[in-house]
């Protein structure tokens, strides 16, 4: 039994002073204790808090510190002092060391921001990220220029080529076109003389040769007529891997991958033929020890995304041609250049380095999409997006019937401005037993067609000199002679008979360098038309 009294006794166990002093000892334990517990939980819960170990300390302080209220209660009925003093040692104790940290903290407390320093600061970081993401904004902005600058050089640089082309196939074609008709008379005549015939089959050749250079630089620079066409994709790859079979080794094996109810493609078939067939034999090279070429058509869809990314694709519907092999693959630092005239990875004299750039012209001329893909070691794909077309495929172009060896009596007006062209269109033209009348420009024409002669047909060159070219000569020369029939040809068309790289509906155009059993089914050809 405790010798103390409890501290009732000193208030004479009035209620009216035992009961406040219980009720105000119990509030304040409580504040003490929820002191401590939203000072401990702040800091369990933020980890990264400053000054965790202070928190803490003052959290423990308040627990003691309910304690200690909680023991005056006690008191007041049981003489509990010895606890109620060693709670009162542990709690001087704290109060030391809190003091003593205070005092330690107090010059780091003193140098803390203010709550406008913090403000400040805030704006100071913010105006550090609006002009950091300003920044961004701008490398962004430059590196779209930038882009948009490289799309406009190589836009320049094809509409330089398509310049040069121009003028170099016109007078070209020109040149080959008497060449390869003359070659083809002189061919006829020494035919009882072999190493004669020899000679004009290596000239023929040649002429050939430069006739298809031509036409590939022309494919590139977007200026080849067009004929487009709703178009079976899948007759097209069936009827190249055909001609494909006889031409690659036994080492390569062939897997075509068509997909069923293709949608027909807006395309000119014969081009496309040309364009599969020259990627197929790209992908044969690729592969000297053997492999595998696949070809695959599928229907597919450029949406928004694709297009945000490819700046020239037109968001819709496609037709895709992909042409894969298991070659040597392109490294990565040459595929930018791979669409660029005359550029090959192929030895000296194994390649012109025209394929691909005929391809890509084509393709881009056509309103349509190409990407390549490739990987050193393991192979290549190009994909051929063409623009699907409305209604079902057309059915291929059947034989008209009409030959080379078809001639005639009628009467046809020729106007060419190349005097040599000229000279040769005329006797060619008069073999065939035709009644020629000839005009070196669109001045000299005119003037024949108000003379009496009759003519049946008007063949024109597409550029010539007078004031008028040949698309507007024919138009003039119809208002004169409304049956008048009317044949073009050229070298280069320009945007006379042709508009959005494609040949105006009903328009009769033979290109230059011709045959003269092309001349002659075309000239069959105009006048029945």
């Amino acid at each position: 039994m405790s010798t103390f009294t409890p501290h009732g006794a000193c208030l004479l166990w009035k209620p009216e002073l035992i009961w406040p002093n219980a009720v105000s000892d119990a509030m304040l334990a409580g504040a003490f204790f929820a002191t401590a517990f939203v000072l401990g939980f702040f800091v369990w819960r933020r980890r990264d808090v400053m000054f965790r170990g202070v928190f803490w300390t003052f959290a423990i302080f308040a627990a003691v510190c309910g304690v200690t209220r909680l023991l005056s209660i006690l008191t007041l009925w049981v003489p509990a002092y010895g606890i109620e003093a060693f709670t009162k040692g542990v709690l001087a104790l704290i109060s030391v060391a809190i003091t003593a940290a205070l005092l330690l903290m107090l010059p780091r407390i003193l140098v803390l921001p203010t709550r406008m320093q913090l403000q400040q600061a805030n704006a100071a970081l913010a105006e550090e990220i609006r002009q950091r993401r300003k920044a961004e904004a701008m490398v962004k902005r430059f590196q779209e220029i930038e882009a948009s600058e490289a799309q406009v050089r190589q836009a320049q640089k094809m509409e330089a080529i398509g310049q040069l082309t121009g003028g170099v196939a016109h007078d070209f074609n020109n040149i080959l076109t008497v060449i390869t008709g003359t070659i083809e008379i002189l061919g006829e005549a020494v035919k009882d003389r072999p190493h004669l015939g020899q000679i004009t089959d290596m000239i023929s050749a040649a002429a050939a040769r430069g006739a298809d250079l031509t036409r590939h630089l022309l494919a590139f620079a977007r200026r080849q007529p067009l004929q487009p066409r709703n178009t079976d994709v899948n007759v097209l790859v069936i009827d190249a891997v055909r001609l494909l079979r006889p031409t690659l080794s036994e080492q390569i094996e062939i897997e075509s991958m068509l997909v069923h109810h293709s949608a027909p493609a807006l395309i000119d078939p014969s081009q496309l033929s040309t364009a599969i067939l020259n990627l197929a034999l790209n992908a044969r090279d690729a592969m000297p020890n053997g492999g595998k070429l696949t070809l695959e058509t599928k229907n597919v869809v450029l949406d928004e995304n694709y297009a945000s990314m490819n700046s020239e694709v037109n968001p819709g519907n496609y037709v895709m041609i992909a042409v894969s092999d298991t070659g040597e693959g392109i490294p990565g630092s040459l595929l930018d250049k791979v669409f660029e005239p005359f550029f090959t990875t192929k030895e000296v004299g194994k390649g012109s380095g025209l394929g691909l750039s005929m391809v890509y012209g084509f393709v881009k001329q056509s309103n349509g999409h190409i990407k390549i893909y490739s990987e050193e070691g393991h192979g290549t794909t190009v994909k051929l997006y063409l623009p699907q077309a409305a209604g079902v495929p057309d059915a291929l172009a059947a034989e008209t019937g009409i030959s080379g060896g078809e001639h005639g009596d009628e009467s046809i007006l020729i106007v060419e401005d190349d005097a040599l062209v000229r000279e040769y269109v005329v006797a060619q033209i008069s073999r065939f037993g035709y009644h020629t009348l000839a005009a070196g420009n669109a001045a000299e024409a005119l003037a024949i067609i108000d003379r009496p002669e009759r003519i049946d047909l008007l063949f024109t060159d597409v550029i010539i000199p007078g004031g008028l070219n040949g698309r507007q000569l024919a138009t003039e020369a119809l208002k004169r002679r409304p049956g008048l029939k009317v044949l073009y040809t050229s070298g280069y068309t320009e945007n006379a008979i042709v508009h959005h790289g494609r040949l105006d509906a009903g328009v009769l155009l033979l290109p230059k360098p011709y045959l003269s059993s092309d001349l002659a089914r075309m000239l069959r050809t105009a006048l029945a038309s």
